[in-house]
């Protein structure tokens, strides 16, 4: 616990961590804002498709005119202040840089700044878990024979509740859950770009002042992110989905270890050492009182009646049986602590959360008939939503991943309801990122039990 003595020790020494950002939207945004006050860190480049938008996540996140008025790359790295374009590839291929953070949110993006961190030596923190999906436990491997370290991104709750798994495995608790907190009902999964605000709590104040991405918080409501993001845990902590992936129960802080434990148990859960998102509404659309909504938690087993007494006795939020008890975050803070995953990777050597194995997937899901012709748009569209399933499921019926479902067009009609397969779409087999996952899905294809 003493990244920020280390860190000190890097400014005193005039070594910073050199850092370029990939994306300066709202997560890359929260970064900056802190990214600015952390000694020994220095964001020597940010590359935006639109660098106004850079200009202007710098200004409304506190920083001075000047820092971030370099007119190259070298300049900024021998001044220490900051260069903003629009070309991450020549940014990556330039040297610079300790740690690439790719906060695209793009998956062929992500996998294609991850395929050239690697080959220019530089760490990579996939803030995009949308390519850590798609092909993390690949790329992961990539980085770690190149001697590099891949990492999923602290602040975001995939790592944290990596951190949850972590905690409860080196206490000696067999982790039955872990998950996180979402509002959810079952018609929200048609939820679209048009509909989404009416489906979600955010006031037309908070959407007007953060210049919301309708399309990007859709995937939030209609259950895609949920299932990417507890797919990137699976193949982080060993977890295995569900076998019809989430079932977004209706919980509360409190109820957390009564409700995700096995139905054997008298909980919810179709087995032990899952994941499971908890919703913050009843299925009647009322609130669940002391919800769980932006948090995250993991749920443990005790080993003995010793350990079950020790649950009552310190209120260690139990369930009714003392046998299975829950620990809690109610919330996260999202990019303004990315900079515990920049410090860790670049001063232990250590990720914050890194696939070590394909065991869970994100499926695209149909919303709606799909005629012959739909092109598809991709994450919180219009078309589909992403279902999680168990990583051989996926691969039993072919099914198209949710991060390459995205301006490819059906050559078969899809119902609604229905997951679409590889063999549904017309898919450019030379696209780096289909190459990348069909690798990963020939390398890391889970093996008959």
């Amino acid at each position: 616990m003493n990244l920020s003595t280390m860190l000190q020790a890097r400014a005193r020494a005039h070594r910073p961590i050199r850092a370029g950002l990939i994306g300066a939207g709202k997560f890359g945004s929260m970064y900056l804002a802190q990214a600015r006050l952390t000694k020994g860190i220095h964001i020597v480049g940010i590359a935006d498709l639109r660098p106004q938008r850079a200009r202007l996540a710098c200004r409304q996140t506190g920083w001075p005119d000047e820092a971030y008025g370099a007119p190259s790359l070298a300049q900024a790295f021998g001044a220490g202040t900051t260069f903003i374009g629009d070309d991450a590839a020549a940014m990556i291929r330039s040297g610079y840089f300790d740690v690439v953070i790719d906060a695209t949110g793009d998956p062929r993006a992500g996998i294609r700044h991850c395929a050239l961190a690697i080959n220019n030596g530089a760490h990579i923190i996939m803030v995009n878990v949308e390519a850590d999906v798609v092909a993390g436990p690949l790329l992961a491997e990539r980085a770690g024979a190149a001697g590099l370290i891949y990492s999923l991104a602290y602040g975001d709750q995939p790592a944290l509740i990596c951190e949850h798994v972590d905690w409860a495995r080196t206490c000696g608790f067999e982790v039955v859950c872990a998950g996180k907190g979402t509002r959810y009902l079952p018609d929200f999964h048609q939820s679209n770009p048009d509909t989404v605000w009416q489906n979600s709590d955010y006031s037309a104040e908070a959407v007007a002042r953060g210049d919301l991405n309708p399309k990007m918080f859709n995937s939030f409501i209609d259950g895609t992110k949920s299932a990417i993001e507890m797919s990137a845990v699976c193949n982080a902590t060993g977890l295995i989905p569900q076998e019809n992936g989430l079932a977004f129960p209706p919980a509360s802080r409190f109820e957390l270890a009564e409700i995700c434990k096995p139905k054997s148990a008298g909980g919810t859960l179709t087995r032990s050492g899952t994941t499971e998102i908890v919703s913050s509404l009843h299925r009647d659309r009322t609130p669940v009182q002391n919800h769980l909504q932006i948090g995250t938690y993991v749920v443990v087993r005790a080993a003995s009646d010793y350990v079950r007494h020790c649950f009552k006795d310190y209120s260690f939020l139990p369930d009714s049986s003392c046998e299975f008890s829950a620990m809690y975050r109610p919330t996260h803070m999202i990019g303004l602590e990315l900079g515990i995953s920049v410090a860790s990777i670049a001063l232990r050597g250590e990720a914050t959360g890194v696939p070590s194995g394909f065991r869970s997937d994100v499926v695209a899901t149909a919303k709606k008939d799909l005629p012959i012709g739909t092109k598809l748009d991709g994450e919180g569209g219009f078309c589909v939503w992403g279902k999680q399933l168990p990583a051989e499921k996926s691969l039993a019926i072919g099914g198209l991943p949710l991060g390459l479902a995205n301006d490819v067009t059906l050559i078969h009609p899809v119902k609604a309801g229905a997951q679409v397969t590889w063999q549904d779409v017309a898919i450019d087999e030379t696209d780096i990122a289909v190459r990348t996952r069909r690798e990963m899905e020939a390398q890391f294809a889970p093996k008959p039990q």
